[in-house]
């Protein structure tokens, strides 16, 4: 971490301020990435017609359940054939209902400079969300708590390369389930500035955050149903169900404007057929199902397709994540996403239990097919470890280093072709016995020619064993603890942040979300 000083790229400031002398590491400066690469596309034409008829003659033949009678009758209203929970839609509607759709949205938090596009070839990052438990050098495996859950979202406020402050980092279980949501936003909103997600986990929950996040802002209601400023995500309950409260949130949200990912869980030979072509066929008719829903409702209301189709070990029955199978399953259906004109949210995940080489390469597996398949909204981007169940903040810190390589990959410094660029004059300069090292060209542009990593060792072994032999998950610890000590909350309006503590408090006191408990 020692370097010597050289020119800045931008950012990277504890709490992304602009303070001399306070950076833990030298970030590339927040942005949103362009993927600039053609997709790639495994299946031609005929194979995209053949899964999309396949998820239509599942959606026309088969059917969805539908577990909340509100989504029943407005299907019913539309015209599907309805047989208790039971809903068949024809291709016609299901095509007519995503014509209304936008293949292109922005989300505005509060920060307006942290303003996201989602869709095109755009491409955003969001944390690791929802794990159970948490994980790290000092403290092994342990259950998530709120402390923990404040550390995650205080790397996700400090790392440009994160874009949206998405599920809970790790589930705070020290707070009661029916105000954890209104602690848990509280520190969202005030700690980070960027995106926040809602869990659509009943009514009162998604009523609460939409509430929260219009009052962070200083919005009126008007304002925050004129555009995008939060979001949820809600899965299916593979196979081909959508329960309850996951529907009536996506419900709530689209009446109000505010766009819902549908990403269905279907795991090859457990929740969805063992080949590929089948279990992205139920995932993107689960998918539809729920879009066409939610266009009938609130036509033109933004919306994308999630994918989350991996397999099993078939030996035990364990997901498996950053597979060939899933990294194929992930590129077909964003060629067939791309068919229905929306936008695409996949994940960058693993099945490793510390932040070892099979976490990086299975992570890497994902990421690169969430690049490869022009994903717009990658889940979990940093810190998942064992199928997602255990966040870690070491692994936080790894992942986000992998996210700044794909980040200077779209970089069109890296595939320029100018005179400049084709270095005619330095290649004759230093002609077949020189180097260059100390040519005029080199010495130019060796400043910002290279991609510079913050936890990558690039020294050779005797520099790396006389420094102490500081493994990767090691000096990704050191990173995390810095970072904290240094954090500083970005700057919030103090009568918004009085309105947010006067209406978290007066939830509480009403005794926020019924529970089971």
């Amino acid at each position: 971490m020692n370097e010597e000083p050289r020119k800045r790229r931008a950012g990277g400031r504890a709490g992304n301020k602009q303070r001399a002398g306070t950076a833990v590491i030298d970030q590339m400066p927040w942005r949103i990435p362009v993927n600039p690469d053609a997709p790639v596309e495994p299946l031609d034409a005929e194979g995209v017609q053949r899964i999309h008829r396949g998820a239509m003659r599942i959606l026309s033949e088969i059917g969805i359940e539908f577990l909340n009678p509100d989504a029943v009758a407005h299907l019913k209203r539309a015209g599907c054939k309805v047989t208790g929970t039971n809903v068949k839609m024809d291709e016609a509607f299901v095509m007519e209902m995503l014509s209304h759709a936008p293949s292109e949205f922005t989300i505005t938090p509060r920060n307006p400079d942290r303003e996201l596009i989602i869709g095109g070839k755009h491409m955003v990052f969001v944390n690791v969300s929802s794990p159970p438990n948490a994980w790290d050098l000092e403290r092994g495996k342990r259950s998530g708590d709120f402390e923990t859950f404040k550390e995650f979202m205080k790397l996700t406020q400090y790392f440009n390369c994160m874009h949206i402050a998405g599920g809970y980092p790790v589930e705070p279980i020290d707070i009661h389930p029916s105000v954890r949501h209104l602690d848990c936003l509280y520190e969202k909103l005030t700690l980070t500035d960027k995106v926040v997600h809602a869990y659509s986990l009943g009514a009162e929950r998604v009523e609460d955050v939409m509430e929260m996040t219009r009052i962070a802002g200083g919005l009126t209601e008007e304002e925050f149903q004129a555009k995008p400023r939060m979001y949820t995500n809600i899965n299916s309950v593979s196979p081909l169900k959508h329960d309850f409260p996951m529907l009536d949130g996506a419900m709530r949200l689209a009446k109000r404007g505010q766009p819902v990912v549908v990403t269905p869980f279907t795991l090859a030979g457990a929740m969805a057929p063992v080949t590929m072509a089948g279990a992205v066929a139920l995932s993107l008719a689960e998918a539809l199902a729920a879009i066409a829903l939610l266009q009938y409702i609130a036509p033109g209301c933004p919306v994308a397709i999630g994918t989350f189709t991996s397999n099993v070990d078939m030996k035990s029955g364990a997901p498996a994540f950053g597979t060939p199978e899933y990294m194929r399953a992930t590129q077909m259906t964003g060629q067939l996403v791309r068919y229905y004109k929306l936008p695409m949210r996949s994940s960058g995940v693993c099945a490793a239990n510390v932040p070892d080489g099979q976490a990086m390469w299975e992570t890497s597996n994902s990421l690169w097919a969430a690049v490869q398949s022009r994903t717009n909204m990658v889940y979990h981007a940093a810190g998942w470890l064992e199928g997602g169940l255990i966040a870690s903040p070491e692994k936080f810190v790894m992942d986000c280093e992998v996210l700044q390589m794909i980040q200077r990959y779209f970089e069109e410094a890296t595939f320029a072709t100018t005179e400049d660029d084709i270095a005619f004059d330095a290649i004759k300069e230093v002609g077949p016995n020189g180097h260059y090292f100390g040519c005029q060209h080199t010495q130019e542009r060796y400043t910002t020619a290279f991609y510079a990593p913050f936890v990558s060792d690039w020294r050779n072994y005797e520099a790396w064993q006389i420094d102490g032999s500081v493994w990767t998950p090691e000096r990704a610890h050191r990173i995390y603890k810095q970072i904290l000590a240094e954090f500083e909350a970005p700057a919030m309006n103090d009568d918004h942040q009085e309105e947010l503590r006067r209406f978290v408090a007066r939830r509480k006191q009403e005794g926020g979300a019924p529970t089971d408990f």
